[in-house]
C-alpha cells in the first residue's frame, strides 16, 4: 500500500513538473514576444517592467515554498495590469494637453509642420498611396512609384522600398507582409493622425500627402533652433515655441498645425471649475445624471421588491411560471433591447406613441427624453432586483416576523418596521453597485438617446451622462482631446467613490441599529 501511494504521489508531482515547465516555457515565449516591438520602439521602462514580471514569476514557481504567492500573483499581476495601470494611465493624461494636435513630442511636431511645407519639385517621385501600421502600430505610407511601378513603406524614419507588396489595378498597395492596410474609411476617420506624420526622403526634402496620392518635394517651412521657432519662406509667417502649452504661435496667437503633448498642471481640472462655459454644462450633467443612477434604483428596486413580495407565497399556484417569465427581461442582451426600445420610442412609427394614442416627440424635448431613457432602463433592470429581492425575503429570520405579528404589527406596518430595515441591511451593498453600474451605464444612453436633444451650437446633450460626454469629448467631436476626457474620467471616479463611502457608512450604522 505504501508503495502505491508512493509511486502516485511521485507521478503526481512528475506530472505537475512538466505542466509547470510548459506553462513557465510559455510565458518565456511570450516574452520574447513582447520584447520585441518594446526594443524597437526604445520603450525601455516597458521592458524593464515586463523583465521585472517575468522574474517574479520565475522565482515564484520555480521553488516549492511561497505556496501562497503561488496562487496571489496571477491575480495580483492581473489587477495591477487591467485595474491600477489604466487607473495610473487615466490620472497621468488628465494632467497633460494630449489629443489631437497634441499627439508627438515637439522634435516630431517640427517635422509634420515642415511637412504641411512641401512643394513639388522638378523630377520629385510621384506615389499613388495607401496607409498602414506595422506590426509594433507604428503608422505608415504605403506609397507605389507612379513612374516605376516600385512599392515603399514611409515612417518617421524616411522611406523603405517592399517586396511581395500586393497592388490593385488602380497601383494601390492592398496588402504588405507585416503591415495592416487601412480601408478608406479609416483613412477618412484619422486623417488628424495622418495630417501629423512626416516621411523625409533626404535632409531637406519629403513625402507630402494629397488626397489618395502623394508626392516628394522640398518644404518652404524651416526651423531655427536659436530663436526655437519655425518660419515659412512662402508667406513670411513665424511661429515661435510655447512650450508651457505645446505650440508653436504667432505674434498674434495663431497656432501652428500640430503642437506636442506637454504636462499642463491641473489645468483641466481648473477649466471644469473655473470656466464658465464649462462648469454650467458640467454641473447639469452631474445633476441628471445622479437623478439617472439614483432613480433607476428606485424604481427598479420598488417594481422588483412589489412583485417579489408578490410571489413571495408558498401556496400560490404557477410561481415557477410567473417567475420565469419576469426574468425575461433580464435574459435578454440589452445591447439588443436598448436599440428595439429606441426604435419603440420614434414618433411616427413607435409602439409607444401608436399603442397609447400619443404624439409625443421623445427625442425631441429634454423632459421626455429623459423619461423615455428611465423608462427603458426600469425595465431592462428590475428582474435583476426581483431576484436579490425574492432571494432576501426568502433568507429573512422568520422568528422576527413572527414576533412582529404577535405584537400586532401587520401589513404596512409590519413591512415599513421590520421587512424593509432587514431587506436594506443585505442588500444596501447591492443598490450602492447598482448605483455605481447605472452612474456610468454608456450603453442605455449612447444606444437609447445618443445624448440628444442637442441645442444649436452646444456639444452637450438633453440626455448625456459625464461618462457620455467623457466619450464624445476624447471620440465623439471633430477633435478629440484626451486630456480633457481624463480629468472627466477623474470626477466620476471621485463622485462615484465618496458616494459609495457615504452609502456603506449609512449601511454600518443601520447594522448597529437592528442587530
Amino acid at each position: 500500500m505504501l508503495d502505491q501511494r508512493s509511486r502516485t504521489a511521485g507521478s503526481a508531482t512528475a506530472a505537475g513538473l512538466i505542466i509547470k515547465i510548459a506553462v513557465l516555457a510559455l510565458v518565456a515565449a511570450l516574452a520574447v514576444w513582447a520584447a520585441l516591438p518594446l526594443i524597437n520602439a526604445e520603450a525601455w521602462w516597458g521592458l524593464a517592467l515586463e523583465a521585472a514580471v517575468v522574474a517574479i514569476l520565475f522565482y515564484v514557481y520555480l521553488q516549492r515554498r511561497a505556496i501562497q504567492l503561488k496562487y496571489l500573483i496571477p491575480g495580483t499581476l492581473l489587477l495591477l495590469a487591467f485595474q491600477i495601470l489604466p487607473v495610473a494611465l487615466t490620472i497621468g493624461t488628465s494632467f497633460s494637453n494630449y489629443g489631437d494636435g497634441h499627439r508627438v513630442d515637439k522634435d516630431q511636431a517640427i517635422e509634420a509642420i515642415i511637412a504641411t511645407g512641401v512643394e513639388p519639385t522638378t523630377g520629385g517621385a510621384n506615389y499613388f498611396l495607401a496607409v498602414g501600421e506595422s506590426a509594433s502600430g507604428e503608422l505608415t505610407l504605403l506609397l507605389t512609384d507612379q513612374t516605376n511601378g516600385s512599392t515603399w513603406a514611409g515612417t518617421e524614419a524616411g522611406l523603405t522600398e517592399l517586396a511581395d507588396a500586393t497592388v490593385d489595378a488602380s497601383g494601390r498597395i492592398t496588402a504588405a507582409p507585416g503591415y495592416t492596410v487601412w480601408t478608406l474609411a479609416e483613412l477618412g476617420e484619422r486623417q488628424a493622425e495622418l495630417a501629423e506624420l512626416a516621411v523625409p526622403t533626404g535632409s531637406e526634402t519629403g513625402i507630402k500627402v494629397q488626397g489618395l496620392s502623394a508626392f516628394e518635394g522640398v518644404s518652404t517651412i524651416s526651423y531655427n533652433e536659436t530663436c526655437d521657432c519655425i518660419t515659412d519662406s512662402a508667406d513670411g509667417t513665424i511661429w515661435y515655441a510655447d512650450n508651457e502649452t505645446g505650440s508653436f504661435l504667432t505674434e498674434d496667437g495663431k497656432a501652428a498645425l500640430v503642437g506636442w503633448r506637454v504636462g499642463i498642471g491641473a489645468d483641466n481640472y481648473l477649466k471644469v471649475i473655473t470656466d464658465p462655459d464649462i462648469r454650467g454644462p458640467f454641473l447639469g450633467i452631474f445633476t441628471w445624471n445622479v437623478a439617472f443612477a439614483a432613480g433607476s434604483v428606485l424604481f427598479t428596486f420598488a417594481i422588483g421588491l412589489g412583485t417579489a413580495m408578490a410571489l413571495n407565497k408558498p401556496d400560490m399556484r404557477g410561481t415557477k411560471f410567473y417567475r420565469t417569465f419576469m426574468i425575461l427581461p433580464y435574459a435578454m442582451p440589452s445591447f439588443a433591447m436598448l436599440l428595439v426600445w429606441a426604435q419603440m420610442f420614434n414618433r411616427d412609427f413607435g409602439l409607444i406613441n401608436e399603442l397609447f394614442g400619443l404624439d409625443v416627440n421623445w427625442y425631441g424635448g429634454t423632459w421626455s427624453a429623459k423619461a423615455m431613457v428611465l423608462i427603458a432602463n426600469t425595465w431592462l433592470g428590475w428582474p435583476y432586483m426581483f431576484l436579490i429581492c425574492l432571494g432576501a425575503l426568502q433568507a429573512l429570520p422568520s422568528d422576527s416576523l413572527e414576533a412582529a405579528k404577535i405584537d400586532g404589527a401587520t401589513g404596512v406596518t409590519a413591512f415599513r418596521k421590520i421587512t424593509l430595515p432587514l431587506l436594506l441591511i443585505a442588500l444596501t451593498p447591492l443598490l450602492i453597485s447598482s448605483f455605481a453600474f447605472n452612474f456610468n451605464n454608456f450603453n442605455a444612453i449612447e444606444l437609447l438617446s445618443g445624448g440628444h436633444p442637442f441645442t444649436a451650437g452646444d456639444s452637450v446633450g438633453g440626455t448625456d451622462l459625464l461618462i457620455t460626454y467623457a466619450f464624445r469629448q476624447a471620440f465623439g467631436s471633430s477633435s478629440a482631446d484626451y486630456g480633457f476626457a481624463s480629468t472627466i474620467s477623474v470626477f466620476i471616479f471621485l463622485i462615484v467613490a465618496t458616494i459609495s463611502a457615504v452609502m456603506f457608512r449609512f449601511t454600518r450604522n443601520q447594522e448597529d441599529v437592528y442587530s
